[in-house]
């Protein structure tokens, strides 16, 4: 019988030549020759100095103890950030540039996604293949057609982890711990829904064991990180390692150090799937180059001489990881083991997630790899050394804004390109949502008609995403085919038809209907001279924000203005008052202040649909235009948005949430002035900072004085508009009673930041946005929240009968 090491050794022996160094292979997912544009430059000194202030805070608040951050691109461009201690008890020790870390559930993707991919690359394996067709006993209890794809992507419907806790599994042998998990029952269908498990990732990585003979250690250790020049990273570190590490918490049988935090993967000696790999971040950033680099490792004097620029993985094993693997779920979706995210761009909140892959790991590690910016991103922190269990989130969090801030803008075209099997899910990403509830819009209702309003009509139509049918379809392309009118014109406002800019905008030709897209906010936000010419009738289909400043409303007055003088018909298509068409108040713009962010005087909510709003300007402004409005059906006034059943498109880039809708009125109050509202963040209109503000101290007095509204200290760093790639201190705001006086939480926020920061907090710059130079007045001269709210309720007062009088609904 042959001994344990002559097994392994015929067992290496065997697999090398399918995996020894493959030829150049055609670009397929990340070539980055095509992509030079969209690459940025690392950190800069100011950056730099962001990032160590970002740790800095992190440390100072028991997050996390230290931490190894660097920042890199495939051509070997690095930068390092080491700060901070990888020990604090029993004795305190320095975090180092050579800290070995425990990755936690990295090891799902740097080793066991790694190792199945190479196995299918080479036959081994078949990804649709059942996993049961390798490890026959993993097929009992309803789980014969669970696929390898699906334990990769999370779909398999296996619970999260085996049966028991974590001191159950403690003492149990690694082989009884498999039998378990091979009797295991799943919780859910497979491809029903998307569970993360750690069971997925045990039985891959035992399926690697099983068709190749290799423990997995071994077979990583000979396949993956001697050929990447991976010096350090492996299972199980030996003394030397251990020495080096960083410890994570303190058990029955002392400080972890150099010994797997994950009960599993402890339990099966640290050796396992889904957790027990060790490295450094030098390591990871190896790996991370190689998958930038179309699978080839370094080739720098540190890798072993027979392995440089060797594939550790095909471009196109790179590509399956890249893209969803399914959309079960909706959103989020996943890739093969990895996560999916958006490229580390300046927009990258308000892009779907696919463009780039990441991971973090419990312990407190993360990785992100971006094939659009062609960069990546390691953060190491043992967290859970620090004072109650640490957190490594808001350092991540920063961290990946603080770099994407440095990066131009990505369009969904430059991820399409960067990695062409995307394409699906952004198209996916970018489909309207058909109607499930009881409003029909203007749109629908001219369609039931026949288009009978437009028999015979050239026409234009002003529109962007905003508008489209019960079904799903553009308004654009409703009416490209509808019989007997000839659409021969397009405009697009603020934010252009594909509402996904944040700046003037060029003319542009939309793909389907062929047709030049007129942009009214690029030289001009008015309809240039002669646009209309030869057009029988203009046609308007935007969904209104219900907020005085948005400039869709001043969009529809110069269309008005524009129809008018053309002396053609404007059909104005209804769609709902997304806040409530029974609500309105605030402070009201001061009559000859009107502006493109302020057509009429008004109060910040006007409780008014798109349709009565045109009414109301044409009559009250003499415009003297042919006004026809196709209403609404099924509608109610005391209606939210999430009442009328319709598909919500976001109406601009940042407003993408209903939560974020709700609070803009309030927060938006704040822009122009010199703070961040959130943009460039998750969270638009859910967060204000700017680095000079106090945030414990700000959400204390808010919170003494506001009921309505919930206020938690944040810090964050925007990715674009103000403060970009700045570290902000300020609030998360939780709307508790949305029922209040309409502006109310927003003049409270602004007055509050003025008497705590009158040196600084720019309150002349709100001017415009408050509309009402009173209120503006009253806040300078400290007027208490009860007294601004009186005021506020006298001004909408005396829109009171000029609104009734445009009602319809």
């Amino acid at each position: 019988m042959e001994s344990p090491q002559s097994l392994r050794s015929h067992a290496i022996a065997a697999l090398r030549p399918a995996l020894r160094p493959l030829r150049a292979l055609a670009f397929i997912a990340c070539s980055g020759a095509a992509h030079e544009p969209a690459m940025a430059s690392l950190f800069d000194e100011q950056a730099r100095t962001v990032l160590s202030q970002i740790v800095s805070e992190e440390i100072a608040d028991g997050r996390v103890p230290g931490t190894v951050i660097i920042a890199g691109t495939a051509e070997s461009q690095t930068w390092q950030l080491v700060q901070g201690n990888r020990m604090l008890r029993p004795r305190i020790e320095p975090m180092t540039a050579d800290t070995v870390f425990d990755l936690a559930s990295l090891t799902k993707v740097v080793a066991t996604t790694t190792a199945i991919m190479q196995l299918v690359e080479r036959g081994k394996l078949d990804l649709a293949a059942p996993a049961a067709r390798y490890w026959p006993a993993f097929g009992a209890n309803g789980k014969a057609q669970i696929t390898i794809q699906q334990l990769l992507s999370h779909t398999s419907g296996l619970p999260a982890e085996p049966p028991g806790h974590a001191g159950s599994w403690h003492g149990t042998t690694r082989d009884a711990l498999l039998r378990s998990i091979a009797d295991i029952r799943p919780v859910a269908m497979p491809d029903e829904r998307i569970i993360y498990s750690d069971v997925n990732f045990i039985v891959l990585g035992e399926l690697v064991t099983r068709v190749t003979g290799l423990a997995l250690d071994a077979y990583c250790r000979e396949f993956i990180f001697r050929p990447l020049g991976m010096k350090d990273a492996g299972f199980t570190p030996d003394a030397a390692h251990a020495a080096r590490s960083a410890p994570t918490t303190a058990d029955s049988l002392g400080m972890r150090q150099g010994r797997v935090h994950d009960p599993l993967a402890s339990a099966l000696q640290g050796v396992a799937g889904n957790a027990g790999l060790f490295s450094t971040a030098d390591d990871l950033a190896r790996f991370a180059r190689m998958l930038l680099r179309d699978g080839r490792a370094d080739s720098d004097g540190a890798t072993p001489a027979r392995s440089r620029h060797a594939h550790i993985l095909r471009p196109e094993s790179i590509a399956r990881i890249s893209v969803p693997a399914s959309t079960v779920a909706g959103l989020p979706w996943r890739g093969l083991g990895w996560e999916l995210d958006a490229p580390l761009s300046a927009n990258r909140d308000r892009l779907p997630p696919v463009g780039a892959i990441g991971h973090t790991g419990y312990t407190g590690t993360g990785l992100w790899v971006d094939f659009v910016t062609r960069r990546y991103l390691i953060i190491l922190t043992n967290r859970v050394h620090a004072n109650k269990g640490g957190d490594a989130a808001p350092l991540r969090a920063q961290a990946l804004a603080l770099l994407s801030s440095a990066a131009a803008p990505v369009s969904a075209r430059e991820i399409g390109e960067a990695l062409p099997g995307a394409r699906d899910a952004l198209a996916l990403a970018a489909h309207l949502p058909a109607a499930k509830g009881p409003v029909r819009t203007g749109i629908d209702l001219l369609a039931a008609q026949g288009f009978a309003m437009l028999a015979g009509m050239r026409i234009g139509l002003v529109t962007n995403r905003s508008g489209f049918d019960a079904n799903g379809q553009r308004t654009i392309d409703v009416l490209s085919h509808a019989p007997h009118v000839t659409l021969a014109r397009l405009f697009s406002p603020e934010h252009g038809l594909d509402i996904a800019m944040d700046k003037p905008i060029a003319d542009s030709t939309d793909s389907s209907s062929g047709l030049v897209v007129h942009s009214l906010y690029g030289q001009t936000t008015r309809f240039p001279r002669g646009a209309l010419d030869g057009l029988d009738a203009l046609v308007f289909d935007l969904q209104d924000a219900g907020v005085r400043f948005f400039t869709y409303e001043t969009t529809l007055g110069y269309a008005l203005e524009a129809a008018a003088a053309a002396h053609i018909p404007l059909i104005v298509l209804d769609r709902p008052n997304p806040l409530g068409a029974d609500r309105f108040g605030g402070p009201s713009l001061d009559t000859g202040h009107e502006s493109f962010t302020g057509y009429f005087p008004m109060p910040l909510q006007h409780g008014m649909t798109i349709g009565e709003l045109a009414t109301m300007f044409n009559e009250e402004r003499h415009i003297g235009a042919d006004l026809r409005v196709i209403p609404l059906g099924g509608y109610l006034r005391s209606m939210r948005f999430a009442d009328t059943g319709l598909g919500w498109i976001p109406v601009s880039p940042n407003l993408r949430t209903f939560t974020a809708l709700e609070l803009y009125p309030d927060i938006a109050l704040l822009e122009g002035a010199n703070v961040s509202v959130g943009r460039g963040t998750p969270h638009p209109f859910e967060w204000v900072g700017a680095p000079w503000i106090d945030g414990g101290r700000l959400a204390a007095v808010l919170n003494s004085l506001r009921d309505d509204a919930h206020f938690e200290r944040i810090d964050f760093v925007p990715t674009e508009s103000a403060y970009r790639g700045q570290l902000c201190h300020g609030l998360r705001i939780i709307r508790k009673a949305p029922e209040g006086v309409p502006g109310s939480l927003g003049v409270a926020i602004v007055a509050t930041l003025h008497a705590l920061y009158p040196q600084v907090f720019d309150l002349a710059a709100t001017r415009d946005a408050i509309g009402s130079s009173g209120i503006s007045q009253a806040i300078g001269n400290g007027a208490r929240p009860d007294a601004l709210d009186a005021l506020m309720t006298r001004e909408a007062d005396g829109f009171r009968p000029v609104r009734q009088r445009y009602l319809r609904y």
